[in-house]
């Protein structure tokens, strides 16, 4: 099988994954000599299905609270719960001297909210308000992933409408106040305390500021109107003609940017064994036919129907009513960006390879780099022979290279007594995304080797 055939599913396989900072993990390594005991499942032509979400599991679940890409994928698609430790401060700008005594806004960066601190004719036009607070216990909140505070119609709000009208309102898509009203309605049953969401940065709705939150300073400051960047940014916003607000929003977007990749903003620590997916096809299948053929940023959940709306109500109960953080300790979110690095850059250099001038030197190139992603799983017997077919004597080698990660943790029964469905489900997605990056990069190599 030639390198050219591959080519298309090396590229997928890259789409898969996202660059991120590699934190190690430790995982069981196979015992010498180690052989496949279920051949069938390491068929180098079993392809994944056309309605797999595995990958968009994984890539959803290693991205959140990170900004790229939840900019360029807005339409979220997990909903899951997390808490905001105790010291962590919060900000909230406005042009009232006064505390809010209702639901609010507020920023987990001071740059985001002072956008927001703005002088009025009803505060006498003597500045503006920039309120600090400090969190006294853990709150609780239910984070919302994609653009999900991006006032906008096309998906970015779709799973809040489901969460809190149980259906998907464009007509309310710029009315922000009945939306944390009702959310915070809504939530007040289950001990929520706020929803956390994002646009330029990230923001936290949150429901009550005299419960989890004490005051830290409020300050009357100057609205902004005399700002200037610092160096070495006014040569370049000046060139640019920017008023000086203009300066103030591009501050926004660049604590926006400290979020941008892998680990994202971690000042809200997301319980991953209690997320749910809308990727999930055993809960939501009234969404596969919805979005299949469709890119993936144009998936919505408007066509999420009536069963698979309660199946989402109860699944939300559920996972509300649990103890926090009550799951197997597996570190889902470092598991993933593990494959991620081991990975991702190497895909793409395998893609260049492969799409460059083809010739007998490039063929040695591609086979050396193909060789090196996978050395660590090529046992000493695994070498052709007459007898096999379809590359068989490699499904040692794609057998341990795609569950290297995995193993211990799906066949451990200390674990699997405490894994939640959630985790499940993130199992599940790096189990598949491993393995289809295996069954591509393995069976080049050893299509390589029969040349």
């Amino acid at each position: 099988m030639g390198f050219r055939r591959w080519s298309y599913l090396v590229f997928l396989s890259c789409a898969a994954l996202t660059r991120s900072v590699q934190i190690p993990i430790q995982v069981p390594t196979p015992p010498p000599n180690f052989k496949s005991t279920m051949p069938d499942i390491w068929d180098f032509n079993a392809t994944p299905s056309l309605n797999s979400t595995s990958h968009f599991i994984f890539d959803t679940v290693g991205s959140l609270a990170q900004q790229w890409t939840n900019t360029r994928y807005r339409n979220g698609h997990t909903v899951v719960p997390g808490t905001v430790p105790v010291g962590t401060l919060l900000y909230h700008g406005t042009d009232q001297p006064e505390v809010p005594t209702e639901p609010d806004w507020i920023a987990t960066d001071p740059d985001h909210s002072y956008v927001f601190c703005r002088t009025s004719s009803a505060s006498g036009n003597s500045g503006c308000w920039h309120l600090t607070l400090v969190v006294t216990r853990p709150l609780r909140v239910l984070y919302f992933d994609g653009s999900s505070a991006a006032k906008m119609q096309g998906g970015p709000m779709d799973s809040q409408d489901i969460t809190v009208w149980g259906q998907v309102k464009p007509e309310w898509t710029w009315n922000e106040r009945k939306r944390i009203n009702d959310l915070c309605e809504w939530g007040r049953k289950f001990g929520l305390d706020g929803f956390m969401r994002m646009e330029v940065d990230f923001e936290i709705m949150l429901c009550d500021f005299a419960n989890g939150v004490e005051v830290v300073s409020h300050l009357n400051l100057d609205p902004g109107k005399d700002a200037h960047p610092g160096d070495p940014e006014p040569e370049l916003l000046s060139s640019l003609f920017l008023s000086p607000t203009y300066v103030l929003q591009y501050r926004s977007i660049e604590a926006g940017r400290w979020h941008n990749t892998y680990p994202g903003e971690t000042r809200v620590k997301l319980d991953l064994s209690r997320l749910i997916s809308f990727y999930d096809t055993n809960l939501f299948p009234s969404l596969v036919f919805a979005r299949f053929g469709q890119e993936r940023w144009k998936h919505r959940l408007q066509e999420l129907n009536t069963v698979d709306l309660k199946t989402f109500q109860a699944r939300l109960l559920e996972i509300l009513k649990q103890s926090d953080h009550a799951g197997s300790g597996v570190d889902w979110s470092t598991l993933i960006h593990v494959v991620v690095n081991r990975y991702a850059e190497r895909l793409e250099i395998l893609h260049h390879l492969l799409n460059t001038t083809s010739t007998a030197q490039h063929a040695k190139r591609a086979q050396g780099h193909l060789r090196s992603m996978v050395v660590q799983h090529i046992l000493y017997t695994s070498m052709p022979s007459s007898e096999s077919t379809n590359y068989s004597w490699a499904a040692p080698v794609y057998e341990d290279c795609a569950t290297t990660h995995t193993r211990y943790i799906s066949s451990a029964p200390s674990l699997s007594v405490r894994m939640s469905k959630s985790e499940s489900l993130i199992l599940h997605s790096i189990q598949e995304v491993s393995k289809e990056i295996c069954r591509v990069v393995v069976g080049m190599w050893a299509g390589g080797v029969e040349l």
